[in-house]
């Protein structure tokens, strides 16, 4: 009864560890690229900042999901996760040079532009994922 599930272990074991592992990278890049401390905001009870990383954070896991259900393996998994991060890191960038202010309104907690940014990461990461083939 359990045996496919048993048998499976392995590989959900290494395409989740490999998710993980891309979502940790995927973080660590997304606040190098942001002129503020995410987290050291939302330590301070930011809200825009914890509306806007998670909008990123679940912006990039998306793809990262469906790459796990489309890819033959956990290389082809790799390659759509750099392709999203690299997406959404774009997203963010464009964002940036399109609304200046929003870099000064994340830090004074302007809860609009953490919606905003949620929204756009949340966007991009629902179309790249339905681009992941």
């Amino acid at each position: 009864m359990f045996d496919p599930v048993i048998s499976s272990l392995p590989a959900f074991a290494g395409y989740f560890a490999t998710a993980v592992g891309l979502l940790a990278v995927f973080l660590v890049l997304y606040v190098f690229v942001t002129p503020y401390s995410e987290l050291a905001l939302i330590r301070e009870g930011n809200t825009a900042a914890a509306i806007s990383l998670g909008g990123a954070i679940i912006g990039y896991a998306l793809p990262i999901a469906v790459s796990v259900a489309a890819s033959h393996n956990i290389y082809v998994m790799i390659g759509w996760g750099v392709v999203a991060c690299v997406v959404q890191l774009m997203a963010y960038i464009v964002a940036r040079f399109a609304l200046p202010q929003i870099n000064l309104n994340i830090p004074q907690g302007k809860v609009a532009s953490g919606i905003f940014l949620a929204s756009l990461s949340l966007g991009i990461g629902i179309l790249n994922a339905g681009c992941i083939a």
